[in-house]
């Protein structure tokens, strides 16, 4: 899958392995690399392996999606589509999602 992020410092947040460990510390910084290598190696994000339980949001992140990272942050990303690929029962294709935005690594909860 296409990953992209929504800033520079994200994307080097993300890239950079000295600036993982310096931000997220090192449990969190080995799960994010997982869970990014994961997100790339899916062709879509039906293919998300479940152990990575992604998740749809609600409330004021309605339409993004999760991932684990280490208890209690998660990867919150949207699908970067022009236009939502729906199913007939309005619910979101994963199937047909090939790129997703990085939008923020954070305990939501």
């Amino acid at each position: 899958m296409q990953i992209i992020f929504t800033t520079k410092k994200m994307q080097k947040a993300c890239s950079s392995e000295r600036e993982m460990l310096r931000i997220y510390g090192d449990s969190c910084s080995k799960k994010l690399k997982q869970r990014l290598a994961e997100l790339e190696a899916a062709e879509n994000m039906g293919m998300i392996p479940p152990f990575a339980r992604c998740h749809p949001l609600t409330g004021e992140l309605n339409g993004k999606y999760a991932v684990d990272l280490s208890h209690p942050y998660r990867l919150i990303f949207e699908p970067d589509c022009e236009e939502l690929p729906l199913k007939a029962d309005g619910g979101l294709d994963l199937n047909k999602v090939t790129s997703i935005i990085i939008k923020d690594i954070t305990d939501y909860h």
